[in-house]
């Protein structure tokens, strides 16, 4: 994955930054926040020992999740957007949460789950649309029909994502080709994660 920069941030501030969305998006293991942040401290700010300011960097923003957890409600934006996403699910959408790009939605749509008529369509977003909704509380889906198709502005496909979304008290819109969704990436840490 790229490293995640921002404008005006420090390497130090960059590293940290992308430490916190890697452990706070939880789409990947512990081991891989070490080592993409590992890659980024060697590549992008040229750190003697990349390996073990990505571990206390992660190891800080581990601890910080699960302070900052404590807080909240307990029933957070992520716990709706799941459900949201699950009932999606089981009307025949194909749900994929964290997808490296827009190449994997339409290899599902061209791959064996794809093809049967059960399958009417797919509603996807990237890691970065997850760091985006950790920091500012928005997170962008693409919604897909079968055959690839951009959903549009009050389409049936549209209104049904638009409608599991409210339904599970998620306010939710079309812009320019998404749908984007009011909802911090609350996620808990679970099981040995925090």
């Amino acid at each position: 994955m790229p490293f995640f920069s921002a404008p005006k941030l420090t390497d130090a501030e960059a590293l940290r930054s992308y430490a916190r969305v890697l452990v706070r998006a939880g789409l990947t293991a512990p081991d891989a926040w070490v080592r993409d942040v590992a890659v980024a401290a060697r590549e992008d700010a040229g750190l003697d020992d990349p390996e073990g300011e990505a571990q206390r960097l992660v190891d800080d923003a581990r601890q910080a999740l699960a302070e900052e957890q404590a807080t909240w409600p307990p029933r957070t934006d992520y716990d709706a957007l799941q459900a949201a996403l699950a009932s999606l699910e089981s009307a025949g959408l194909v749900v994929l949460q964290g997808v490296d790009d827009h190449w994997a939605a339409a290899a599902v749509l061209r791959g064996p789950s794809g093809q049967g008529s059960a399958v009417r369509g797919v509603v996807w977003f990237t890691p970065s649309d997850v760091w985006h909704a950790v920091d500012h509380g928005m997170l962008e889906l693409n919604a897909w029909h079968p055959d690839s198709a951009n959903i549009a502005d009050g389409d049936p496909l549209c209104e049904e994502v638009l409608v599991a979304l409210d339904a599970h008290g998620l306010a939710a819109h079309f812009d320019e080709g998404r749908i984007e969704v009011r909802a911090f990436w609350h996620r808990r840490a679970g099981g040995g994660d925090a």
